[in-house]
């Protein structure tokens, strides 16, 4: 085992080999287990029940570089969003979004993203690299502590919403989920857990033939191609039409509906023509639809060339609903939060500090 190996990335089977190497009892394994996975351990120094020796041994070995908290911003609505400054001085976004019946936290899987949509902050981030499982985890346990802080309630339901495309961080995105949901983890149910995905097919099968265990939601914002390739360049390797095939084996695979997120943009995808085209393509699935208001991108954000896209209008809004229902589409609007804060997906991040080289952010220390 290297001395490069992030613990975090060992399986219970290889925590129970080192600690044998190392010369410990075998029940040091589930202590440390605990500590890495249920105890929100921030440190080797915090794992108070495991004797000095062993974690300068564990420290020689091995790696554990959790996420750390930079910055928060709180909106007057009780959003909360957060900055995480990574072991290797790079920054990811998480937010706390509360509602009467749920504490619901918004994580990212990637620093940056490869996909370039259009109407997406952290699409003008360069992809620097996957998170670690123990990276994602760590987002969920440090706003839970912000949950407990502000509202004194633990987080209830986890979206996997922020920087970044899930499915193309595949392992790192199934093994968090996996640590979220068991019992030896953070034992939240599966049913609270969503990914959601600008819709790579391939993965999406996978996620099917894997027997994914959480909610699929896919960032769809239009029902046809040439809408859909100007404004998320990952639908001309990912056409509509292959799409709808994967996500019918994936409900049929899984026996779960899909979600498809849908951002009104004013004068572009939000008239009852582009409504008709969504209900076209959403009959052929077993779903429901998120219409979300548009969080507007400040134009100062850095490397910004954004579209111009503004938010839709309530009534807009209301009469595209109103037209999937009386479809027989299951429709709801997701209000916009934060809007006094940097609220839109990546904006933070972009902000946090300068560029170091075109399209990367580093967070000064």
């Amino acid at each position: 085992m290297s001395t490069t190996t992030d613990i975090r990335n060992l399986s219970l089977v290889e925590i129970k080999a080192l600690v044998a190497e190392l010369g410990e009892k075998p029940y040091r394994a589930k202590q440390l287990w605990e500590w890495l996975w249920q105890k929100k351990a921030r440190s080797w120094e915090g794992m108070s029940d495991l004797p000095k020796a062993f974690r300068e041994k564990l420290a020689e070995r091995t790696l554990f570089r959790p996420l750390v908290l930079a910055e928060e911003q709180r909106s007057v609505d009780g959003t909360v969003k957060c900055a995480f400054k990574t072991w290797d001085g790079h920054v990811v976004e998480g937010v706390l979004i509360p509602t009467p019946k749920r504490l619901t936290v918004c994580i990212s899987s990637q620093i940056g993203c490869s996909l370039t949509c259009s109407f997406c902050a952290t699409g003008k981030l360069k992809r620097i690299r996957n998170l670690d499982a123990g990276e994602i985890v760590d987002q969920v346990t440090l706003i839970d502590d912000i949950a407990l802080k502000y509202y004194k309630k633990n987080v209830t339901n986890i979206v996997y919403m922020g920087m970044g495309e899930p499915l193309l961080n595949y392992a790192s995105t199934m093994q968090s989920s996996e640590r979220i949901i068991a019992q030896d983890g953070l034992g939240m149910g599966s049913r609270r857990i969503t990914v959601s995905t600008a819709g790579i097919v391939k993965m999406i099968r996978k996620l099917a033939e894997d027997g994914a265990r959480f909610h699929l939601a896919v960032s769809l914002h239009a029902a046809n191609d040439e809408k859909r390739d100007r404004i998320m360049p990952i639908n001309e390797q990912n056409n509509l039409k292959e799409l709808k095939e994967a996500l019918r084996f994936y409900t049929r695979e899984t026996r779960k509906d899909v979600t498809f997120e849908y951002i009104l943009l004013k004068g572009f995808n939000d008239s009852l023509d582009d409504a008709q085209e969504l209900v076209r393509y959403a009959s052929d699935v077993d779903c429901k639809v998120n219409l979300i208001e548009y969080n507007p991108i400040d134009p100062g954000t850095s490397g910004s060339d954004f579209k111009g896209f503004e938010r839709s209008s309530d009534a807009a809004a209301d009469a595209f609903m109103r037209y999937l229902e009386s479809k027989g589409i299951t429709a709801r609007i997701r209000r916009s939060r934060g809007r006094d804060i940097d609220a839109a997906c990546g904006q933070l991040a972009n902000k946090n500090a300068p560029a170091v080289k075109e399209g990367e952010r580093v967070m000064k220390a």
